[in-house]
C-alpha cells in the first residue's frame, strides 16, 4: 500500500471514529426506543450519518482538487499543466462520489422521517415525495445534481478559467444541505443562515486544499513549494473565517454561555472548539518551520505535518456530522410570529431615533464591508510605502460608499426595512443608486492592478493577472455593455416586485441577501459604465454617458408612479403575518414607497452629472496637455488643427485680394 493510500485510510478511519464519538456522547447512537412508534432501524440511524460524512468528505475534496488546479498550482497563460489537468479530472470522480453519497442520505433521510425501512421506502413513492416536497429532500436532490454536472463538466477542463468556474460551483454545491438543518430552526436564523454560509466556505476550501496538498507532497509532485506557499497565505484568511463565523454560529444556536457545559450539543461543541485550536497551533507550526525547510529542499517535515494535520481536520468534519445530528438546546422565545419571520421582536414605531439607535447586525454584510475597507485600505498602504500616490478623493469616495452600505444594512433602517415597504425602498434606493456610485468612483481595480504584484513566473496567474484576465473576458464585454447594463439596472427591479420573486427573497434569509447583492452588484455594474474611472473593455464617451443616464432614469419614476397606482398589496403574505399595528397601513406603504422611488433618482442624478462634469473636463485638459507635450517634442502641433488654420489663413488672403 502506498503512502498516500495510508494517509487517506487513516483520514478516513479518523472521521468515521469521530463520528461514533459523537454520536455517542450526543445520544443519537442508541436512542430510546418507544414501543408503539414507529423506528427505521439500526441501519437508517447509522446509514444517515454515514452517507453525510461520505457526502461532506466527498465535497471537500472536490474542492480541494478544484482549489489546487485553479489556483494554488502555476499555469501557462491559463492553460492548466500536466499535473492541474489530472486534478480536474480526479474532481470528476470525487463529485460523482459526493452526488452518490448525497442519493443514499435522500433514501435514509425519507426513511427515518417516515419511520420506515429501507426496503418499505424503496416499495412505496414515499422517496420520490420526500425528495421533491421536503426542504432537506430537495436540498439533497439538488447536491445530486450538481454533482453529477460537475462530474461531467470538469472531464473537459483544461483551462484555469473554467476550473476556477468549476471551483465557484462546488462551493454553491455545499451550501443548501447544511442551510436546511439546525440553522432554519435557530430563532435567530437571519445570523445562524450567514455564519453557516461562511464557515462552510472557509472550512471546504481549508481542510480540502491542505488534503490534496499532502497527497501532492506524498506523491512528489512538482511545484510543490509553490502550492504550498499559496496555500499558506490563503489557509489564514480560511482559519480566520472559520473561527469568527463558528463563533456566531454558536450564539445563533446557544441561549447562554452555559449550555457549553450543560447540554450534550454544547460539549461537542467544545470538542469542535478543542481541534480548531489545535489545527491553529499546527497551521502556525506549519508556517514557522516546515515552509523554511521545505524551501530548503527537505520535503518529509512537511509531509509528516501536513498528513497529521489533515487526518485532525477530517476527524473535526466527523465530529461535525456528529453535532448536525444533535439537537441544539431548546430556546426560551417569545410565541410572536413577527419574531418567528424576522428573528428579533416587531421594532416599535419608527421614529428618526429609531433608526439610528435600533441597530441590526447582519454578519454577512458586515464581512463584505470590512473586506472592502480592509482590502482597499491595505492597497493604498502599499501605495504609500513604495512611494506612490493616491489621489485622495477616490479614498474618501470609496469609504462614504462602504459608510452608507453599513448604514444600509446595519441600522435601524434595516431592521424597519423588513416591516415597511417604503422603508426598504429608502434601502434599496440607497443601495443600488447611491451607494455604487462612492464605489465606482474609488477605482478598487485600478487600486488593485497598482498594487498588486505580477506573478514570480512568467504566464502563471496571480491575484493581478486573474483581474487582467476578467476585464478582458467575453463575460465582462458582454455584462458591461451599454444596453446590457441598463437593462439589467431596470428589468430586474419590474421583474421582482411584479413578481412573486420579493416576495419569496422577504421570506428567507438568503433570499433576502441575493436581494441585496442584487441591488448592489446591478447598480455598481451600471455607474461604472457612466462614471466608472477603471479600465473596461468598451468606454462610452462623454456624450453617451449623459444619453445613457437621461434614458435610464424616467425608467425609476416609471416604477414609483406604477406602485403609487396599485390597489393591492405586494408581499401581503409576507407584510400581513407581521402583526404591524402603528403608522399607515399596508397599501399606503407601498404607495409611499412608490413616491420614493419616483423622487429618490434626483438625487443620484445630480452626482451622476456633476462626476460626469468633471471627468469630461479632465479628459479634455488632459488631451490638450499631450497634445502640448507631442507638439514641444516633435516640433509641429496637431494636424487637424494646423489644417485648420491654414484653412482660415487662406480665405483671409483671399478677402484681402491677394
Amino acid at each position: 500500500m502506498t503512502r498516500a493510500a495510508r494517509l487517506a485510510l487513516a483520514g478516513a478511519a479518523a472521521a468515521v471514529l469521530a463520528l461514533v464519538i459523537g454520536m455517542i456522547a450526543g445520544g443519537r447512537a442508541f436512542p430510546r426506543i418507544i414501543p408503539g412508534l414507529p423506528d427505521s432501524g439500526a441501519i437508517v440511524r447509522w446509514g444517515l450519518p454515514l452517507s453525510k460524512l461520505l457526502m461532506d468528505v466527498a465535497g471537500v475534496a472536490t474542492v480541494g482538487l478544484l482549489l489546487m488546479a485553479a489556483v494554488l498550482l502555476p499555469n501557462d497563460k491559463g492553460v492548466l499543466g500536466k499535473t492541474a489537468t489530472h486534478y480536474v479530472k480526479a474532481s470528476s470522480w470525487a463529485a460523482l462520489t459526493w452526488a452518490g453519497a448525497a442519493f443514499f442520505a435522500i433514501l435514509f433521510g425519507a426513511a427515518e422521517s417516515f419511520g420506515r425501512t429501507v426496503p418499505q421506502i424503496l416499495e412505496r413513492t414515499i422517496l420520490t415525495g420526500y425528495a421533491t416536497q421536503t426542504t432537506q429532500g430537495v436540498a439533497l436532490t439538488l447536491v445530486v445534481l450538481f454533482g453529477v454536472a460537475i462530474a461531467l463538466f470538469s472531464r473537459g477542463a483544461i483551462t484555469a478559467g473554467a476550473a476556477g468556474g468549476l471551483l465557484v460551483f462546488a462551493l454553491a454545491t455545499l451550501l443548501p444541505a447544511p442551510l436546511t438543518g439546525h440553522t432554519s430552526s435557530s430563532p435567530n436564523h437571519d445570523l445562524a443562515t450567514s455564519s453557516v454560509s461562511l464557515h462552510l466556505l472557509a472550512l471546504a476550501m481549508w481542510v480540502g486544499g491542505l488534503a490534496v496538498l499532502a497527497l501532492h507532497a506524498i506523491r512528489k509532485q512538482p511545484q510543490l513549494d509553490v502550492a504550498a506557499a499559496r496555500f499558506s497565505r490563503l489557509a489564514l484568511w480560511c482559519y480566520a473565517g472559520v473561527g469568527l463565523s463558528g463563533v456566531f454560529s454558536l450564539v445563533a444556536r446557544l441561549g447562554a454561555v452555559s449550555d457549553l457545559w450543560t447540554s450534550q450539543y454544547g460539549l461537542l461543541a467544545v470538542a469542535k472548539i478543542v481541534a480548531f485550536v489545535l489545527l491553529g497551533y499546527v497551521g502556525y507550526w506549519h508556517r514557522q518551520r516546515t515552509l523554511a525547510d521545505l524551501e530548503a529542499g527537505r520535503p518529509r517535515a512537511f509531509t509528516r505535518l501536513a498528513g497529521g494535520e489533515m487526518v485532525l481536520m477530517l476527524a473535526t468534519i466527523g465530529v461535525a456530522v456528529a453535532l448536525s445530528r444533535t439537537p441544539p438546546p431548546e430556546f426560551s422565545i417569545p410565541a410572536d410570529r413577527a419574531f418567528e419571520l424576522l428573528g428579533f421582536p416587531l421594532p416599535p414605531e419608527l421614529t428618526i431615533a429609531n433608526v439610528f439607535s435600533l441597530w441590526w447586525f447582519d454578519l454577512f454584510f458586515a464581512t463584505v464591508a470590512g473586506a472592502l475597507a480592509g482590502l482597499y485600505a491595505l492597497g493604498v498602504r502599499r501605495l504609500r510605502q513604495r512611494g506612490d500616490s493616491w489621489p485622495w478623493g477616490r479614498t474618501a469616495s470609496w469609504f462614504a460608499g462602504v459608510a452608507l452600505l453599513v448604514f444600509a444594512t446595519q441600522s435601524g433602517l434595516a431592521r424597519y426595512a423588513k416591516v415597511m415597504f417604503d422603508v426598504h425602498m429608502i434601502e434599496h434606493m440607497t443601495l443600488s443608486m447611491v451607494v455604487p456610485i462612492f464605489l465606482v468612483l474609488g477605482g478598487p481595480v485600478t487600486l488593485a492592478l497598482r498594487a498588486l504584484k505580477p506573478a514570480a513566473k512568467r504566464g502563471d496567474r496571480g491575484p493581478r493577472e486573474w483581474i487582467t484576465t476578467i476585464l478582458h473576458s467575453r463575460f465582462t464585454k458582454v455584462v458591461t455593455h451599454p444596453v446590457i447594463a441598463t437593462s439589467i439596472f431596470i428589468a430586474s427591479t419590474y421583474a421582482l416586485y411584479f413578481t412573486p420573486l420579493f416576495e419569496s427573497a422577504m421570506q428567507e434569509h438568503l433570499g433576502h441577501i441575493w436581494m441585496t447583492l442584487h441591488f448592489l452588484i446591478s447598480g455598481c455594474l451600471f455607474f461604472w459604465v457612466i462614471i466608472g474611472v477603471d479600465p473596461g473593455p468598451d468606454r462610452l464617451p462623454h456624450v453617451g454617458r449623459l444619453l445613457m443616464l437621461f434614458v435610464t432614469m424616467p425608467f425609476h419614476a416609471f416604477f414609483g408612479i406604477a406602485l403609487m397606482m396599485m390597489g393591492t398589496v405586494i408581499a401581503a403574505d409576507w407584510y400581513e403575518p407581521l402583526g404591524r399595528s402603528w403608522g399607515d397601513t399596508l397599501l399606503q406603504t407601498q404607495q409611499d414607497g412608490g413616491a420614493i422611488a419616483w423622487g429618490f433618482g434626483e438625487i443620484p442624478t445630480l452626482i451622476v452629472l456633476l462626476a460626469i462634469a468633471v471627468q469630461w473636463y479632465k479628459d479634455d485638459d488632459r488631451q490638450a496637455r499631450r497634445a502640448d507635450r507631442r507638439a514641444d517634442r516633435t516640433g509641429a502641433g496637431d494636424p487637424e488643427l494646423d489644417s485648420y488654420n491654414a484653412y482660415l489663413a487662406r480665405l483671409s488672403r483671399g478677402d484681402k485680394g491677394e
